[in-house]
């Protein structure tokens, strides 16, 4: 039996879409190369980051690039075989510094992120995972004065953008989280932030659920759209009667160029270690403002992740990466023991104006778009299905989705 409708990845965002499509009444069929695999939705830090409203800031980028590329280990990392690939990412990029391209990519990441909380939590508590979402906020905290007072203005951004950026001095931070070392000189609670014990079991449950709504799951790795049906590196065909829609994360790129859609899209790299039984008393997630990285406290241990790695989709993971990153966490948590633990790398789809891609194709009116959502991927699960499973069956979205439509990257 042909389903109406095709989604294409099996992730957060994947699943959220057939879970809504289904409750709409629509027959889905999703495609996912490894169901059970532990993807990004998976292993990421379990942060639902509201407060990601900016974008990348290219002036920054540019300043330190040539330093963290020198630092095999450093926050950013570039295959030397993966340089010409970035050519169109890094000229992307480029274009967010013209007048006003700030102001209205945080705009629009804002109205995404602004509805994250109230469209996540029905999601949350349908999976009967209330009790695992922390609303604790999270926690910035800085090592040198210098690097605090140059990130006022875009706490100032923030702020005006509707985001809680309380700061406070280096007492005030430990008092908050007493296993912070004196490397801490100043800190700034978000308290909007929230995280998962495991973003895992997110993805457990709501593949679960999504299966006994009788979605037909199908695994396989999909390369291309041809027709009227979804075409496997197996040779085997996966046929659509209404529309399928790409939500295959930083493998999306290759299927929306199938029917003639540009995009610029890259696999910017996390890496993490979880390190279980080490409870050191954090009760929120800490971000490391300086260093680009995270510690999440959750069910499974200790979670350290971040960096941002470009060397595409295929090549091998250097988890030397994950081993810096809990040695940098042990200089601001003294004590703490990092050699235990599980390393982890993934995949996060990343655009260069840091938006989503969500919308019609520009091709074709049975293509639609779901991915692209860099760090914020389990964030706007639940905002992202509704948006879209609003314009598959017709409805007006809520929100205006012409600042995430793929025909931006023809332009």
């Amino acid at each position: 039996m042909t389903a109406e409708t095709v989604v294409i990845g099996g992730g957060a965002i994947g699943l959220a879409l057939a879970r809504d499509l289904r409750l709409r009444g629509k027959s889905v069929t999703m495609i996912e190369r490894d169901p059970e695999g532990f993807n990004a939705s998976c292993g990421n830090a379990g942060g639902f980051g509201v407060t990601e409203v900016l974008p990348l800031e290219m002036t920054n980028l540019l300043r330190n690039l040539p330093r963290w590329l020198l630092d095999p280990l450093g926050p950013v990392r570039v295959g030397v075989g993966h340089l010409p690939s970035m050519v169109p990412f890094m000229a992307g990029m480029a274009k967010t510094m013209r007048p006003g391209e700030r102001a209205r990519i945080s705009r629009a990441l804002s109205a995404l992120l602004s509805r994250a909380r109230a469209d996540s939590l029905p999601l949350i508590e349908s999976l009967g995972l209330r009790s695992q979402l922390h609303e604790r906020g999270a926690l910035w905290v800085y090592e040198t004065l210098q690097a605090f007072r140059a990130d006022e203005t875009s706490r100032n951004e923030r702020r005006a953008l509707g985001i809680e950026m309380q700061e406070l001095s280096a007492e005030e931070a430990r008092a908050l989280e007493p296993a912070l070392g004196p490397r801490v000189v100043a800190g700034v609670m978000t308290p909007q932030w929230m995280h998962m014990d495991d973003p895992a079991e997110v993805v457990r449950r709501l593949r679960a659920q999504v299966v006994e709504q009788g979605v037909d799951v199908v695994t396989g790795e999909a390369t291309a759209i041809s027709g009227k049906a979804v075409l496997l590196a197996d040779g085997r065909k996966v046929p659509f009667g209404s529309e399928v829609i790409v939500a295959a994360g930083a493998w999306s790129g290759q299927l929306a160029r199938s029917v003639g859609d540009r995009v610029v899209l890259d696999s910017e790299r996390g890496y993490n270690r979880t390190i279980p039984g080490a409870d050191i008393g954090l009760t929120r997630e800490i971000i490391f403002a300086e260093r680009h990285f995270v510690a999440t406290p959750m069910s499974v241990g200790l979670r350290i992740g971040g960096a941002a790695e470009f060397r595409g989709l295929t090549g091998k993971p250097d988890y030397r990466r994950s081993a810096a990153l809990a040695e940098l966490a042990r200089r601001y948590f003294p004590g703490l023991e990092t050699t235990d633990g599980t390393d982890w790398m993934g995949h996060r789809p990343a655009t260069p104006d840091s938006l989503p891609v969500m919308g019609a194709s520009a091709r074709r009116g049975d293509v639609y778009y779901a991915f692209g959502h860099g760090h914020v991927g389990l964030t706007l699960a639940a905002t992202t299905a509704t948006l879209l499973a609003d314009l598959v069956t017709g409805r007006a979205p809520d929100v205006d989705l012409t600042p995430y439509a793929i025909s931006r990257f023809s332009r």
